[in-house]
């Protein structure tokens, strides 16, 4: 298998150009994911944000999708669920291909206007550690999108 990569949706999915997550420094952690759009985010409102992305990884990794602490603290935006988990499995699920998408909310008192190609989120791969006893469990395929690993099949 092919080691973890970001690459663009298909334009089914999303028509629209948009960059390759890059790390800004050597030593960085964290990959930037950009707004694949413009988006007005009115107070303390959330708004879901097209990045155009998609990420593969290794069956045993995940990708966390963190804010910038420079959106965070600057201009007072949030992840609304703190941290986003993308799956391994998420990455050309059927629903929408593995688009990954971010949920902001604006935690000032007025709107907050998100512009194409600005820097909102940062992605981290991780492995990660299953139990001894994770093959006793049920667990099904992923067939769709966000909120889509609650369904046993």
């Amino acid at each position: 298998m092919k080691m973890r990569r970001f690459e663009k949706v298909s334009s089914e999915v999303f028509d629209g150009e948009v960059n390759i997550p890059k790390r800004s420094t050597e030593q960085s952690a964290g990959y930037d994911i950009e707004s694949a759009e413009d988006v007005i985010i009115n107070p303390h409102e959330q708004a879901i944000i097209s990045t155009g992305l998609k990420a593969r990884m290794l069956p045993d990794e995940v990708l966390m999708i963190f804010i910038r602490s420079s959106m965070a603290i600057k201009k007072g935006l949030s992840i609304v669920n703190g941290t986003g988990i993308i799956d391994a499995d998420y990455y050309n699920n059927i629903q929408n291909e593995g688009h990954i998408l971010v949920c902001l909310q604006n935690n000032r008192n007025t709107p907050y206007a998100v512009k194409k190609g600005e820097r909102i989120a940062q992605g981290i791969f991780l492995k990660y550690l299953v139990t001894e006893n994770d093959a006793e469990s049920s667990m099904c395929k992923r067939s769709g999108g966000i909120g889509s690993t609650n369904v046993r099949g």
